[in-house]
Formats: C-alpha cells, structure tokens, sequence
C-alpha cells in the first residue's frame, strides 16, 4: 500500500443543532490510517438558524429547496472564512455531512441540505458531500457512517460510543465492524431544558436534582425499536412521533423528565456493550461532558469508560467525514455493509469541482 497524505477540511452539523463543527486534518494512509487534526472550531448556530433547522422538518418542498440554497451558502461562507482565518493554504477537498432534515430508511429516502455546489461556488475547493444516499439506495440504513472512521483511526478501543443528538455505538464482532443507533440522547434533553431557556443541561446538573419517574422509564424501556436486532437508525420523526408524545402524556416537571430520560440512555446503553472490565469504550460527543450521564453509564457497566481529550470529544465525527472523503477521492469502500445493511459495501458521496 503506498504512502497517501491529504489536507482536508471535513465538516459536520449534528442534530443537536450545538453547531457546525469545522476540521482542517492530516490524513495520512500506509500500513494504517493516521491523523492530525491542524485546526478546529465550532460555529455555533444563531438563534434563527436553530428555529430555522428545527423547522425544515415542516416545510413544503419550494421552502425546502430554497433552505438547502441557503445553508449551502451558509456553510460555503463559514468554511471561506475559517480557511481564511487559519491562514491555510493547502487544501485537498472539502468533506461536508451537511445537516440532516429526514431520515426514514424504511420509506427510502433521506436528506442532508447544504450540500457541495454552494461550497464549491464559494470556496473554490473541490467538494464532497451526500455520502447517506448511495448507501440507502442499496438497501442500507444510510448510518451510522462513522464505524469505518471508528475501525480505521480507533482500532485501540473495544468501542467507540457517540454521545450526540442519538447515542451510537460501533465494534468489530466477528471480524466485522458493526454498528447501530442506540437511542435518542441529547436531541431530547435539549428539548426539555430549552424550557428553562438554556441550550443544555451543563454537566447534567438539572438532571442530578430530579427524580426517576418508574413508569416513563419502563414505558421507554419497553420500545419495539430497543428489541429490533437488524441495521437500525433513528431520525428526528422517531422524536417526535414517538418519544416526546410518550413523556409529555405524564406531565413531569423538567428536571425529573430529565433524571428520567438520562436512567433512559444509561440503561439502554448498557444493554449494548459487554460488562467487563477488561475492555474500554472511547466517549465522544457532546454528551461526553454530561459527567451525570456518563457516571450513570458507568454505573452499569464493568467496561471502562474513556473520555479523550477536548478536541476528540468535539470533533471525532467532522474529522471521520474527512476519512469519508479522503476513502472516496481514492475510490475506496467508506461504507460497510456490515454496518448498515446495504447489499454491498461500497464508496459513497458526490464530488463537486469547479
């Protein structure tokens, strides 16, 4: 395998809507994947694109495509300005996830706006983008996409835990990289504590103050999808067609919605890894500063939790779709079926150039 390093700038937006994170890596491939993370940041949304995000959800489709339009410029703009502010000039492409509106593998389609046109248009760089689409096009779940970032970059750790919008997990069992959605995590607690007007719940500290409503807990338990084996991931319509119509039927106050909700997340995350306290499980993701959430994850498993340092916990996923697009500029497999189901693995995304 000869030696490849590219400079990419790999972007992504969750949906916790915390905002856009930005990476400029060194990715560099030989025997083995390694990487260098140069620069980072966060943009963080402003009030009206939170409301603005939220709501694409509800629109028709002339209001949805004048929305991809305006985040593509969006993202364009930012990503001009954090390669103007960083002083770069080496840039082999742009790797951007986009932000997720729908998701719904069952019926078929998804879609990430923003996508590389725009970018192109405004930066100049060659970019890549809608990497979800090919993998549901061959009967895949189109995610989780960052397992082969977790097998290639991670391989130390016996798994790689997210604790976004959604909690997901990846492993290898069997030779293989498996992967799935676990359950909803912060798109939910979010929700609740914008009550409150704040945009979390810092460090789990509301939550440590409520208590665990019993019959919530076991009616979130009890969901069909927690016993749903096969490639499985969830989207925002499991939000709100399921579990907001669930919690808000019992009428909690917010922090015992949230005490409740983080048993929630711990309970079902446990059900999914080993105990044993032989193994380790690297933590990553916004949720990975809720030091409740994390004790209580702890609280069920023998399996040591590790949580990296800043820049992994806030930047793991945009640097792993720069690994997604560094894989397609070099035609390589960025999508495993063993992951999401497809009938094939296979190198996913679209390039843009100018």
């Amino acid at each position: 395998m000869k030696s490849t390093t590219k400079h990419i700038i790999g972007v992504m937006s969750g949906t916790s809507l915390d905002g856009i994170d930005i990476v400029y890596a060194k990715i560099n491939s030989n025997s083995n994947y390694t990487f260098e993370i140069l620069n980072a940041t966060t943009v963080p949304y402003s009030k009206e694109w939170k409301f603005t995000l939220k709501k694409g959800f509800h629109l028709n489709g002339e209001e949805l495509t004048k929305l991809d339009a305006d985040y593509g410029i969006f993202l364009g703009q930012i990503i001009k300005d954090f390669i103007a502010k960083n002083n770069i000039s080496t840039i082999d492409y742009i790797a951007s996830h986009g932000h997720t509106i729908y998701h719904n593998p069952a019926k078929s389609y998804t879609l990430q706006i923003g996508n590389g046109p725009y970018i192109t248009s405004i930066t100049g760089i060659k970019t890549i983008c809608d990497f979800r689409i090919q993998d549901i096009a061959l009967g895949g779940q189109g995610a989780p996409l960052v397992p082969i970032g977790d097998m290639l970059l991670f391989s130390e750790y016996d798994y790689c835990l997210n604790l976004g919008g959604f909690s997901n997990i990846s492993l290898t069992k069997d030779k293989q990289r498996i992967a799935f959605d676990i359950c909803p995590a912060n798109i939910v607690l979010n929700h609740y504590v914008a009550a409150l007007n704040l945009d979390y719940d810092d460090k789990g500290t509301i939550a440590s103050t409520g208590e665990v409503n019993l019959a919530l807990l076991n009616e979130l338990n009890s969901l069909p999808f927690y016993n749903d084996s096969k490639p499985k991931s969830l989207g925002y319509e499991f939000i709100l067609e399921v579990i907001i119509p669930i919690i808000d039927k019992y009428n909690l106050n917010t922090k015992d919605i949230l005490r409740t909700f983080v048993e929630h997340i711990a309970i079902q995350i446990s059900r999914k890894i080993d105990s044993n306290a032989s193994k380790t499980i690297l933590v990553a993701g916004g949720g990975a500063y809720n030091t409740f959430l994390t004790k209580k994850i702890q609280e069920y498993t023998k399996t040591k939790l590790i949580i990296p340092n800043n820049t992994i916990i806030n930047y793991k996923e945009a640097l792993v779709f720069a690994l997604l697009g560094f894989l397609k500029d070099e035609g390589k497999n960025n999508c495993l079926k063993s992951v999401t189901g497809a009938s094939k693995d296979h190198s996913s995304g679209v390039i843009f150039e100018i």
